[in-house]
């Protein structure tokens, strides 16, 4: 059938470019840069005032993680952007963006292969760029903040006017901040496609992609919360003190993995239309 000679040539694209490989470098970028990322939104929230905000917002990026992975590094990012800092001028901070800015570029790298593209402009540009992406996903997550700092005052005017309205809604809290999570990574996820890579894509030639990346994200991240949730001991028994960082890059690994698959699967699509003259 044909969709399925689609994602069987989308999977022998996917080897040629080295997929497996590039998903361990992205997975190990996106795990090194995860803490300078958040340590420059905090730094950035006490500029504003909204640090305990950014807290919360940060804690809102694990969601959808399965717990047993987003528990111990929600922990220890807490543990981590509790200390006392500088300002967003520091040498650590500089270090935390230029880090940070390293996850983008493993996704730009991806992306490139996927789409049988060659950036031509300077290195130091491309990073320039990262960085500013940085700055925009910092900006982002603050407009978080401040959405989750309005949502408890309207929820008290709520009450106050009406207050069995929120004893209707209090049973939807849970799925509409699960909502807003992936409304957030299906955003950032069509960002990733459309920005990074030189030139650009319409959006339905990047949407098929996305769609699946988001889907079987999600899929997988629910299959192994609950495997963990029955298995983990086979982590610690295997990797001991290291097994909460072992179940991140794995979990990281497989998203990674679906990222450029759907990469891959975007383009594929796009040379069969160009192949029938679509």
């Amino acid at each position: 059938m044909w969709f399925i000679r689609i994602f069987y040539g989308a999977y022998l694209k996917f080897l040629r470019d080295d997929g497996w490989a590039i998903a361990s470098h992205i997975a190990l970028s996106i795990l090194t840069s995860l803490f300078p990322f958040l340590i420059f939104v905090t730094a950035l929230a006490g500029f504003f005032g909204l640090r305990e905000e950014a807290d919360a917002a940060t804690a809102l990026i694990f969601e959808t993680w399965p717990p047993n992975i987003a528990g111990p590094i929600a922990g220890e990012i807490h543990n981590v952007l509790t200390q006392p800092r500088g300002g967003l001028l520091t040498v650590g901070a500089v270090l935390a963006i230029w880090f940070a800015s390293s996850g983008v570029e493993a996704l730009r790298i991806s992306l490139n292969r996927a789409y049988d593209l060659r950036d031509g402009r300077a290195w130091w540009v491309l990073r320039l760029e990262s960085i500013l992406y940085v700055f925009l996903g910092a900006a982002s997550l603050l407009a978080l903040a401040v959405l989750m700092v309005l949502a408890p005052l309207a929820r008290a005017l709520a009450e106050k006017h009406a207050p069995g309205l929120m004893q209707e809604l209090e049973p939807l809290y849970a799925p509409v901040r699960y909502g807003v999570t992936t409304a957030v990574v299906a955003l950032s996820v069509l960002a990733a496609h459309w920005l990074l890579p030189p030139g650009r894509r319409g959006f339905f030639m990047i949407a098929p992609g996305s769609a699946l990346t988001l889907i079987a994200s999600l899929a997988f991240a629910a299959g192994f919360g609950a495997y963990l949730a029955k298995f983990a001991g086979t982590y610690v028994s295997t990797y001991a003190g290291l097994a909460s960082i072992m179940m991140a890059i794995v979990f990281l690994y497989t998203l990674a993995t679906i990222f450029i698959y759907g990469a891959e699967l975007n383009q594929t699509l796009a040379d069969q239309r160009k192949h029938f003259g679509g």
